[in-house]
């Protein structure tokens, strides 16, 4: 948790904890948990369907039969040791804590004015009942919830975020994919530089206890050598191997007709256009270019390149996990509405008038032909070879969901997943526990991976001033 508080602790689990992680039961250490049986009751309602709620609702079940069936204290009052059943985390030795049912009626101790009719004051009327009998524990509602913890915290009943999930303290935190060096950065190390062509490419290998700081693929440039970025390859001890970048700004290096308009694109560009690199994230605001960019080096490399089969396009379909078959037509079909982005971006791409109407027609409908549109609701199973996949909107996955979907990559393919922290539409993630950030921190260190932060808007004067003033 956020603030550490000396001595055992009682905590009290809101159903929507554990529909957002099924392996919070494990997460509390040596602390306790209870469970209200009103909880009990609305995990058996939603435990049905094929959504990600459903599944981890379905989890929670098993650990708790888990739970059961390994302990050897038939006393269910005294509490379940949470050793005795298979831990799901990598530091099980240090979950010592017990589990708690609600094997008997609390009583309602709640104030006229919130009467026990719902289970959110249902929750609260346990925890207060809880919080007078346990005199020398403390004891704290986790929901993710944020009315329910107000409430909570209005009638003197110590509340709390599940903060198990967050990935940062704070989401300015977050790997940028760009490192700044100092101003005499190159005067100070070119003494200990070594520097050699290869097959076209110019490489350097730098020592120094700077590097210590530095990623895979991460850029590096300073403000004073502004035409001059390079990009760490590998990094040995306090050695790094490190290689100029190709300059996607110009017309000569254009991909698909689109050049870079600014330093972050061309960045962003040569990760989306490296065929080392397997695994991309771009984070930035709306007109940033994430979209048409990394379109572009997708069609570039499935088109010209023949790198890749096929582009497939998919997003979230807020709300998440929601059947999408009310909406009429094949997969593709249902999809359609939900990919706006797609089609002004395929738009920009086809502008030519060579050919004129029927040269327009023609490319789109080649195009069309090789970017095929997904839902994620069908991607559990499925596995992709030489593929481009592009997941839009990443920031309303959870971590979970992101593993699902990134791990349906076979050999030779390439996922992209592009997003806005500061837009997130499903209920509970935040701009620290959402998937994107979660995929962001734990690639950073990975060879084959890359990240960029589009800062800059390039959609429009009128976007940019509108972006600032309103």
């Amino acid at each position: 948790m956020k603030k550490e508080i000396s001595g055992k602790r009682l905590f009290v689990l809101d159903t929507n904890v554990l529909m957002h992680d099924p392996t919070a039961l494990f997460r509390f250490k040596e602390h306790d948990i209870f469970l209200p049986m009103v909880v009990l009751e609305e995990l058996d309602r939603a435990k049905k369907g094929l959504s990600e709620v459903a599944r981890n609702v379905r989890q929670v079940s098993r650990f708790l039969d888990e739970i059961l069936e390994s302990s050897d204290s038939k006393d269910i009052a005294s509490g379940l040791p949470l050793t005795g059943a298979i831990v799901p985390l990598r530091d099980e030795a240090t979950v010592t804590g017990r589990l708690f049912f609600e094997v008997k009626a609390q009583g309602s101790p709640l104030p006229d004015n919130l009467p026990g009719n719902t289970p959110d004051n249902t929750i609260l009327g346990t925890a207060l009942a809880l919080q007078s009998q346990a005199k020398d524990t403390r004891v704290t509602l986790v929901s993710k919830d944020i009315n329910l913890r107000i409430k909570a915290t209005v009638i003197g009943i110590h509340a709390e975020d599940y903060f198990n999930d967050q990935v940062l303290d704070d989401v300015s935190l977050l790997f940028s994919g760009r490192f700044d060096l100092p101003e005499d950065f190159w005067e100070t190390h070119v003494k200990t530089m070594d520097s050699w062509q290869e097959s076209g490419r110019t490489l350097y290998r730098i020592s120094g206890p700077i590097v210590a700081q530095w990623h895979p693929n991460q850029f590096l440039y300073n403000e004073s050598a502004e035409d001059f970025t390079t990009i760490v390859r590998a990094i040995e001890g306090e050695t790094a191997l490190v290689e100029t970048i190709r300059d996607f700004t110009s017309n000569k290096h254009s991909v698909w007709g689109i050049q870079a308009r600014n330093r972050e694109q061309n960045l962003a560009l040569n990760l989306l256009m490296d065929p080392d690199i397997d695994f991309v994230t771009l984070v930035g605001a709306a007109g940033t270019g994430k979209t048409l960019l990394t379109l572009a080096a997708g069609l570039a490399q499935t088109l010209d390149d023949k790198r890749y089969s096929e582009i497939i396009m998919t997003r979230v379909t807020v709300p998440v996990g929601e059947d999408i078959g009310f909406l009429p037509g094949t997969e593709e079909e249902k999809m359609t509405p939900w990919m706006g982005a797609l089609m002004d971006n395929l738009e920009v791409l086809t502008q030519s008038d060579v050919g004129g109407d029927w040269g327009r027609a023609a490319t789109q409908d080649l195009l069309r032909s090789r970017v095929k549109i997904r839902s994620l609701n069908f991607m559990r199973g499925r596995t992709f070879l030489n593929r481009f996949i592009i997941l839009d909107e990443a920031q309303n996955l959870t971590a979970k969901q992101m593993k699902t979907l990134i791990t349906r990559a076979g050999p030779g393919t390439k996922v992209v997943c592009l997003g806005n922290v500061g837009q997130i539409d499903t209920p509970y993630l935040t701009e620290t526990s959402s998937g994107l950030t979660f995929v962001v921190d734990r690639f950073r260190h990975w060879q084959h991976s890359g990240h960029m932060t589009l800062q800059r808007g390039e959609r429009s004067r009128l976007a940019d001033y509108a972006s600032e003033q309103l």
